[in-house]
């Protein structure tokens, strides 16, 4: 018990270089690769340099610890007087932290043929997973919105561009103005994927009655 609280395994001055800058190349292609894939708003210029600090860190610490337990547990007990208030806003983010926390313990460790091949295959898994699309219910869910004028008759022509336009047409909400004249309608329409968005919306302008619309990508298809 004593022997694996006290063995070590000792690092030369090549072996540590080379751990380091491995780590940080790969840290550098981790963020690399969060940034060719990341969608949304929740883009951080700092959670990208932090991607690379991590993996190079935890080499670091692997390097201390080494097969030390002693060290380990202490290492432990000193990590957990850190309180990390940060909110990650997408969940996508925390699996490139574990990857760079992965690849920092797999250099720090010596397992360099792990760290390169995991690198190569999770980067292949999230190119695909990001050209795919893969997850989205659907590709072309929008919100459409327009104000309707009841004084100009009982013209449909706007529920016929939907049909043509549209796979899906769902009314969400229905507004009359405060002079009882026009409403403010709201859908949930799927796009037919040959169509043009924007010669849709020109068109749905046209109609007679129609006015003050709008569309905006519905929440499925975009992350906030």
């Amino acid at each position: 018990m004593d022997q694996l609280l006290t063995n070590e395994i000792t690092y030369d001055a090549v072996t540590v270089t080379y751990n380091l800058l491995l780590s940080c190349i790969l840290g550098i292609i981790i963020s690399t690769i969060y940034k060719i894939t990341h969608k949304g708003l929740s883009y951080s210029q700092s959670f990208m340099l932090t991607i690379v600090f991590v993996t190079v860190v935890v080499c670091m610490v692997m390097m201390v610890i080494g097969n030390n337990l002693a060290r380990a547990f202490a290492l432990v007990g000193a990590l957990s007087i850190i309180r990390f208030r940060t909110v990650i806003k997408d969940t996508k983010d925390i699996i490139y932290i574990f990857w760079s926390l992965a690849a920092g313990m797999a250099c720090g460790t010596g397992s360099y043929f792990l760290a390169l091949v995991s690198a190569v295959l999770i980067t292949i898994i999230a190119y695909i997973l990001f050209k795919t699309n893969y997850g989205s219910i659907y590709k072309s869910e929008f919100i459409l919105q327009f104000r309707y004028n009841i004084a100009d008759g009982e013209d449909t022509s706007y529920i016929k561009k939907l049909s043509e336009y549209c796979n899906t047409h769902n009314l969400l909400n229905s507004e009359p103005s405060s002079d009882k004249k026009s409403l403010k309608l709201t859908f949930d329409i799927v796009l037919k994927e040959e169509k043009n968005l924007n010669k849709f919306i020109y068109e749905i302008s046209n109609c007679l009655g129609v006015s003050e619309s709008s569309i905006v990508a519905a929440q499925n298809d975009i992350d906030y």
